[in-house]
């Protein structure tokens, strides 16, 4: 086959592609639900039919908005002119968008800002005067959000000075290549520009490549134990409960950079529990079944492996609130098992959620609740959508104008490779979560009940350490110290606030060693195993302590007294094969190790016959030998 066929065949599968995702989208019963599941596109027509019942306040913002723009007009044409004289609309000094100084000092391109201030402003004045429930307000907000970023003048070539230099420079080339990445995103990305480039990272290697060892394995998770790096280590271990939202290795990111690494060279015996990604098969578990099979049964084979009756617990977002929740279980039992909680990023209360409220309103969870049906979890790309809408400027925009405009690649980012690297939320869990939890409160209340317990977080007494980032748009930190206030142990508080750049969800903790992006305060170096508070603050106050020394969370345990436990004998139980291969990854590798019970996944999001989300090796690794090398 010559180079010209091969390009013709490779344009017809391209859109062929292209066709079967639009057929799909527009074929079902449930369209307008998958278009907009949240609602916005509604929250915006009763918006617009109450300013259509007040033509006075529209006719004065709209004539106030077209007076700017008049005024900027003639503002850009005395800059021509040599002139330099202020626009109408004040533009932040500090947007990176427009960090080319062409926007200034260039009367079009200062036209273009200036005109896109005055629309942000007049869209925004305009829906203030619409009479709308809450609810509704939230989402039309976040809607025009959604507008504003997206036409801006960055976004296009004609307004966008450094693509037109990139163009001249390169002959025209960079626009053809992006052409050709928007082509390639639209058929394989959801329509999505890339935020990262496919090899430049691997899971086992340059993430997630602290040695240890799967030492238990169930139906929904599987247990790594890392090898020990000193001599003798603390006599508490340490379990990590991340979010199964994403995949457990953020908290085993790139080394310098994992919390993971840095327990384990600092004495500490490190358990990691990692998710299984679902298939249609767990379509009915719940977050009980999380509860049980996850943080319960993590917390058993540790101390049938170290002989500990209790590990101190770091935790992260989704993964917090379940340690949380485990601590109140085992209190209700009145059992051990939790030392100290170390929560990041970590709701207890939602009653003032933060952005991803609009997202968990009762019309959104219904919607959503109807389409999880038919394949019984919620896809990973919707996950990581609503996310990448959270932060759409830095997410989305800032790639189509580097991938697209630009015609280059993304640069290599740890963090971004984790992000793209999302996995499903199995349906009946999903829905139980957003509803006890975001519409309900459910937790925070005393209302909760799983595995046949209700829930008190008063009755956890354990030692918290509660960390959370200054501009953390999906844990708000007033609404992570809020629901912390809600345990009866003493607490320790920090706050990762802004530095040169905002200490957001996730670049707020994710660091070099011994440092964080920003500035960390109310730290704590150590807490030592049983420690009730300093001396006159009684246990159960809640009341903040004032940190001993510079630290990293997850340092809470007594001297290193002991020699590293053993890992565990028994070989992790083999998952059945017989499951079929999820569609859209490489069936051969996966078949390959299903068969030897070893987990696939990483930075293409492969998903083995088991449906596990764990790490990519060189070779697949047989039951109890080591996953990283």
């Amino acid at each position: 086959m010559t180079s010209t066929e091969e390009s013709l065949t490779r344009v017809r599968e391209t859109a062929a592609e292209i066709v079967s995702g639009l057929r799909e989208l527009l074929g079902t019963d449930d369209m307008l639900p998958r278009l907009d599941p949240v609602g916005f596109g509604s929250a915006l027509r009763r918006a617009a039919f109450s300013l259509a019942g007040r033509p006075l306040p529209v006719a004065r913002v709209t004539l106030d908005y077209c007076g700017g723009t008049g005024r900027a007009a003639v503002a850009s044409v005395l800059r021509a002119a040599g002139v330099d004289v202020p626009g109408p609309a004040e533009v932040a000094d500090d947007d990176r968008r427009y960090r080319d100084p062409a926007y200034a000092s260039n009367a079009w391109f200062y036209l273009t800002r200036q005109q896109h201030a005055l629309f942000a402003g007049y869209l925004r004045a305009l829906f203030e005067h619409a009479e709308v429930d809450d609810r509704t307000r939230a989402k039309v907000d976040f809607a025009l959000g959604q507008i504003i970023d997206a036409t801006a003048p960055a976004n296009f070539p004609m307004t966008n000075p450094t693509v037109l230099k990139r163009a001249f420079d390169t002959g025209g080339h960079s626009l053809l290549h992006g052409l050709r990445n928007m082509v390639r995103d639209l058929a394989t990305n959801q329509g999505l520009p890339r935020q990262v480039t496919p090899g430049q990272f691997t899971v086992g290697r340059e993430l997630a490549a602290t040695p240890g060892k799967v030492v238990f394995r169930n139906r929904l998770i599987e247990l790594i134990q890392y090898a020990a790096q000193t001599d003798t280590v603390h006599q508490v271990p340490m379990l990590f409960s991340p979010p199964w939202i994403n995949k457990y290795y953020v908290m085993d990111l790139a080394p310098g950079k994992s919390l993971v690494e840095w327990a384990v060279k600092h004495g500490h015996t490190c358990f990691m529990i990692s998710y299984r990604n679902p298939d249609e098969s767990l379509r009915d578990v719940g977050m009980a079944d999380y509860l049980r099979e996850g943080p319960l049964a993590a917390l058993e084979v540790i101390e049938e492996i170290t002989g500990e009756p209790a590990a101190n617990v770091v935790a992260l977002c989704l993964g917090g609130t379940l340690a949380t929740a485990t601590a109140a279980w085992l209190a209700a039992r009145r059992r051990p098992g939790v030392a100290s909680l170390t929560l990041m990023n970590t709701l207890l209360d939602f009653e003032v959620p933060g952005q991803l409220g609009v997202f968990a309103d009762p019309e959104a969870v219904a919607n959503l609740s109807r389409l999880m049906r038919r394949d019984g979890y919620l896809p990973a790309q919707s996950m990581k959508a609503t996310f990448d809408a959270l932060r759409a400027t830095d997410l989305v925009w800032n790639y189509v104008v580097n991938d697209w405009l630009l015609g280059a690649d993304p640069a290599p980012f740890d963090l971004l490779t984790w992000n793209a690297d999302s996995t499903r939320m199995p349906a009946t869990m999903q829905t139980e979560y957003l509803r006890t939890c975001y519409l309900e409160n459910q937790l925070a209340k005393g209302k909760m009940e799983l595995a046949g317990e209700r829930l008190d977080l008063s009755d956890v007494q354990q030692d918290a350490y509660v960390i959370t980032a200054e501009s953390d748009h999906i844990a708000p930190w007033r609404s992570v110290y809020t629901g912390a206030r809600l345990l009866a142990g003493p607490q320790v508080p920090a706050l990762v606030r802004r530095g040169r750049r905002p200490a957001g969800r996730r670049r707020g903790l994710a660091g070099r060693r011994g440092r964080t992006h920003g500035e960390l305060v109310d730290r704590l170096d150590t807490l030592d195993r049983g420690a009730r508070g300093p001396a006159g603050t009684p246990a159960g106050t809640g009341e903040r302590r004032p940190s001993a020394a510079r630290g990293r969370p997850g340092q809470l345990c007594a001297r290193l007294s002991r020699r590293p436990p053993a890992t565990a004998k028994r070989a992790p139980p083999m998952l059945p094969v017989d499951q079929p291969i999820l569609p859209g990854h490489n069936e051969g590798y996966e078949r390959a190790t299903a068969r030897r019970g070893c987990r696939t996944a990483g930075h293409r999001s492969l998903v083995g016959a088991d449906g596990c989300a764990g790490r990519v090796h060189p070779r697949a690794a047989a039951p109890g030998e080591p996953v990283a090398a």
